[in-house]
């Protein structure tokens, strides 16, 4: 009978314990905040096709490369921002592409997802879900004339996508939520064909703008602000002209693609610049309106402008007579200056 009683003295003490570790206190409990599942997958998509049907037919040598190439590749790491319903401080997690294991607290709240593996891209108001934006970095180009007045001149945005998951529910402490989401693009692609029809022999670097186009998204829907900005990029000669694969968050004030377009008229100019070094050093500039090619693909797509003619560059004094410079291989003092804006702008030194 004694043995009998130590044995049950030693039960009774392990079921006590048991029970004090089941019904912790937050405060003293190591293992309150749930780790979480989070699995991740992405729909690459560098255009939204509203009617020009661009993936049918698609011809790879006049647009620059294959269809399937341009599709924006899968980021390298994702920034999980979470949102406590109870309004406590917002808090960041850092994961891989696929997802990985979260260390969450009590629900319930709303999930940001938004890749942080950019250069460009500048994250603003972060910490407030319904303000939260993306825009890029400025750019100045001092041979550019003002072509939309006031609007701020940028860089082409990286890629970005983006993932909003609402009212993830409270399971209680020590339960795990498992946590899916499709992020989706914020930032869609412009094939840009310039057809030069005269003067291309003459023509050493190609480089452009496009403005009118959104200065930023919001993170949570997908929406695009209403300040516009105008996108400055580089070119590639062709055999036929120059062609631009350029980056942008598509035009300003359009709702995110759960929503009906049709409810939602599009107005706005859009203007198209090309500028030409010759190979005589000299700068040419052309701008060309493309408002109703830009308002039938707000979410990418193909601009072309065609019929362009180009005066030939001036004779060469001496030499063999062709005109060629040799110091055409840059643009020297023209080429464009990178300016800091205010934000958080991720990328692979300050994850």
């Amino acid at each position: 009978m004694r043995r009998f009683a130590l044995k049950s003295g030693a039960l009774l003490l392990v079921v006590a314990q048991t029970l004090l570790l089941s019904s912790c206190r937050k405060d003293l409990c190591y293992d309150h905040f749930r780790r979480s599942a989070v699995t991740l997958d992405y729909e690459q998509e560098w255009e939204r096709d509203y009617g020009r049907l661009w993936a049918q037919g698609w011809h790879d040598g006049i647009n620059g490369m294959p269809y399937d190439l341009m599709r924006p590749k899968v980021p390298e790491t994702v920034s999980m921002a979470i949102y406590p319903a109870s309004g406590e401080t917002p808090y960041e997690i850092y994961l891989d592409a696929a997802g990985g294991q979260a260390s969450l607290g009590i629900g319930p709240y709303d999930i940001l997802f938004y890749n942080n593996d950019t250069e460009y891209v500048v994250i603003n108001d972060i910490a407030s879900l319904p303000k939260a934006t993306a825009t890029t970095r400025s750019r100045s180009r001092a041979t550019l004339m003002d072509m939309h007045y006031g609007e701020r001149t940028v860089s082409p945005p990286d890629v970005l996508y983006g993932a909003f998951v609402e009212s993830v529910p409270d399971v209680g402490a020590h339960n795990s939520t498992p946590v899916v989401a499709t992020l989706r693009p914020l930032v869609y692609t412009y094939v840009v064909r310039y057809e030069i029809e005269e003067g291309l022999e003459g023509v050493a670097l190609v480089r452009g703008a496009l403005a009118g186009m959104a200065e930023s998204v919001y993170l949570h829907d997908g929406s695009t602000d209403a300040t516009s900005a105008t996108v400055l990029f580089d070119g590639e000669k062709t055999a036929w002209g120059a062609v631009a694969q350029v980056r942008s968050f598509g035009i300003p004030d359009f709702p995110g693609d759960h929503y009906n377009r049709a409810a939602r008229e599009t107005t706005g100019k859009f203007t198209l610049n090309l500028e030409v070094r010759l190979t005589d050093g000299t700068i040419k500039s052309y701008d060309f309106d493309v408002s109703d090619q830009v308002a039938d693909q707000p979410r990418g797509g193909v601009i072309t402008v065609s019929g362009i003619r180009i005066d030939p560059p001036k004779p060469s004094e001496g030499g063999d007579g062709s005109g060629f410079t040799a110091d055409v291989d840059d643009w020297g003092e023209w080429q464009d200056v990178e300016l800091p804006i205010t934000g958080v702008q991720h990328n692979q030194d300050n994850k």
